[in-house]
């Protein structure tokens, strides 16, 4: 296993989270700690709340066209259900050799094994 495989599992995340933060992704890093402090607490929040800004929001930046009002946030219950899994990961079932699911997970360690041994290079 490599050493960037290891930074890339969730505990270990968890656990360098602040040495490990960008400085431009202050919220991010944020929103690791509330998870490292309390993991109740933070699933409680994401039940009540699905969206990452409350509602009446002005989202900047979306309006592109000119002259159209401002885009505003909505409540969570207005957006379609769908839209809360679609950056869930997606998940194959098991069809043993030679199967979907086995060859997702071995293009995925390849491609990690490529980004590894290019960044072995650069240093």
């Amino acid at each position: 296993m490599s050493f960037l495989a290891v930074l890339s599992r969730s505990s270990v995340r968890q656990t360098f989270s602040p040495f490990l933060a960008r400085g431009y992704a202050a919220k991010s890093s944020n929103t690791e700690q509330k998870s490292i402090i309390g993991a109740k607490d933070a699933s409680a929040a994401e039940e009540k709340t699905l969206s990452s800004c409350p509602p009446g929001t002005v989202l900047e930046g979306l309006n592109y066209l000119k002259g159209q009002p401002p885009v505003i946030a909505l409540p969570d219950d207005e957006y379609p259900s769908w839209l809360w899994d679609l950056l869930k990961p997606k998940v194959y079932e098991d069809d043993g050799p030679g199967g979907k699911a086995e060859k997702k997970r071995l293009r995925k360690e390849n491609q990690q094994r490529i980004k590894d041994q290019n960044f072995m290079k650069t240093q």
